[in-house]
């Protein structure tokens, strides 16, 4: 295959990669890191269409704007990149890059594309320019890829590589016909099509590894969704309920225990009902920041549904597990929720207990909803704890010292 063909054949691909990413997704979310890719497949199909066209449009014409789109489809792919690692700002500073890029390959046309003498010498170096200039932008890729290398999937090390490889080629290849053409195991005409059979096939691996990307950020989405609360961005149910289930086993060993408290925001129907649920949910994000400014990090706090959370304590007994109960109760009821219209003041009332030894998920629930319901039945803004399991006189010493080591433990 010649030079032009596969110039050619790159201009197609990227084109055709081009519409599968701008259709991926459509009809469900898309991600948005596959912004970045579309683009550069863009931006890079038109960049090789141009020079395939050299024929039909003029050198100094044609040249410098498929440079521009080559090396911004560069800057896309490692924008995209970054993106897909969490750092959605790189595509501001490499777009940046491109600037000046392009502001140097101005400054080198316009110094030596005048004359055709001092336009062929310059020529070697000029490739040398735009190769380091390309290769920066696959670096810059290659580096967002391997980031937290020892726990990163083998796709994102192979696509590490694969653009060390688009970094490393065509810049070694200019370098070499540059310096000296002799060195060259072939003519640096021959060596033309061996270059962009390898970018050939590194764009093939590059675009199915997007789009591989793409579909495991939407199923990592999917599987997070199964277990955290949209609105308020902790466990639902089945989260918490999973994170439950070890503790539950422990129960069964002697060990310190742990605490479950239901909590219940009072009232919440009616500021749904009075203020709309705009505010209603304001409400939840606020009562949930206002618990966790209270709690341990290895505690845990889930919603349930609706305006009902749980909280599970490690290693905190009863009588603990009930004073940090009336601790958030206060907090909660010190922070005024301010709203379009009025300013809405919380109480929530909780049941508080520890899990035994014989406890199921079910009866863990119960005990700790009857508790619950019990503070309602007071007239709400209570904590009530469970009553404990009952204890023989032998055992009173024993208990009285767990309590106080977990006491210690919580402190």
């Amino acid at each position: 295959m010649d030079g032009q063909t596969l110039i050619a054949t790159l201009a197609l691909v990227n084109l055709a990669l081009y519409g599968a990413l701008l259709c991926h997704g459509t009809g469900r979310r898309r991600p948005s890191t596959l912004s970045g890719f579309t683009i550069a497949r863009l931006c890079q199909g038109m960049g090789w269409l141009i020079l395939s066209l050299h024929a039909l449009v003029p050198t100094n014409v044609g040249g410098p704007v498929a440079f521009m789109l080559l090396v911004g489809g560069a800057a896309m792919d490692a924008s995209g990149w970054w993106e897909s690692a969490g750092h959605p700002g790189a595509r501001v500073r490499l777009l940046r890059g491109v600037a000046l890029a392009i502001g140097a390959y101005i400054a080198v046309h316009l110094a030596f594309g005048r004359s055709p003498e001092a336009a062929a010498a310059a020529a070697p170096w000029v490739a040398v320019l735009l190769a380091a200039m390309a290769a920066a932008f696959h670096l810059s890729a290659s580096a967002a890829l391997a980031r937290g290398w020892l726990g990163a999937t083998l796709l994102r090390r192979l696509l590490a590589a694969v653009n060390v490889v688009l970094a490393a080629v065509p810049l070694a290849a200019a370098l070499l016909a540059a310096l000296n053409p002799d060195w060259l195991p072939v003519a640096p005409v021959q060596l033309l099509p061996g270059v962009l059979f390898i970018l050939l096939g590194a764009l093939a691996v590059n675009g199915a590894g997007c789009l591989l990307l793409g579909r495991d950020t939407l199923q990592a989405e999917l599987d997070r969704l199964e277990t955290v609360d949209p609105l308020t961005d902790v466990p639902n149910r089945r989260g918490f309920y999973h994170g439950l289930a070890p503790w539950l086993a422990l129960a069964r060993r002697p060990g310190q225990p742990t605490a479950l408290v239901i909590v219940n925001l009072d009232g919440f129907k009616r500021v749904n009902d009075h203020y709309g649920h705009a505010v209603g949910d304001v409400v939840l994000k606020t009562l949930v920041d206002a618990v966790r400014r209270q709690l341990r990090e290895a505690d845990m706090i889930g919603r349930l549904g609706g305006a009902e959370f749980a909280l599970l304590l490690p290693r905190t007994g009863l009588p603990e597990a009930t004073l940090v109960a009336e601790r958030i109760r206060v907090a909660v009821a010190a922070l005024p929720v301010k709203a379009e219209r009025a300013v809405i003041n919380l109480t929530m009332s909780m049941g508080v207990t520890t899990i035994r030894a014989e406890d199921s998920t079910v009866s863990l629930f119960k005990r700790a909803d009857e508790a619950l319901q019990a503070a309602k039945l007071r007239g709400r803004n209570q904590v009530v704890a469970a009553e404990p399991p009952a204890t023989a006189p032998d055992d009173e010493a024993a208990a009285a010292s767990a309590a106080g080591s977990a006491d210690t433990a919580r402190g």
